[in-house]
């Protein structure tokens, strides 16, 4: 496995990692997932319901039918919130670790108050990136 990669056995530590490293984000346990907020507002959710573990994260107008289009087995409009515009990117495949943290990134972006989200802009991402070129 190439460097930068997540496996299927630890997203939830990465996706930890990734979430609680920006501005004011929390974890809270929300319908028995673990689900990340900015100001009590849901960034990201981990799910396991249909049987593969996941994540669901907003995604601008427009990318979800490009993510999907472009890579289905990976990607997908998750049931509830899809309609909403969300993407569903599924963690039981590989997936390079700065791609995840971008599209969490995003959808934090999309969430939090425009002060937190230009704490982000001032300095080096607050999660560790890939080394991996």
């Amino acid at each position: 496995m190439a460097d930068g990669e997540v496996t299927p056995h630890q997203p939830l530590d990465r996706l930890r990692e990734i979430c609680l490293a920006l501005p004011d984000a929390a974890e809270k346990e929300t319908w028995g997932d673990p689900t990340f907020r900015v100001r009590d507002k849901i960034f990201a959710m981990l799910k396991v319901g249909d049987g593969r573990i996941s994540i669901w994260c907003k995604a601008p107008p427009g990318a979800q039918a490009i993510l999907v289009g472009s890579d289905p087995e990976r990607f997908f409009v998750p049931p509830y919130v899809g309609h909403n515009g969300w993407i569903g990117v599924r963690l039981d495949v590989e997936i390079d670790q700065d791609d995840l943290a971008g599209i969490v990134e995003e959808s934090y972006r999309m969430t939090a108050p425009k002060r937190l989200s230009a704490l982000l802009d001032q300095e080096e991402p607050p999660y560790p990136r890939s080394t991996s070129g």
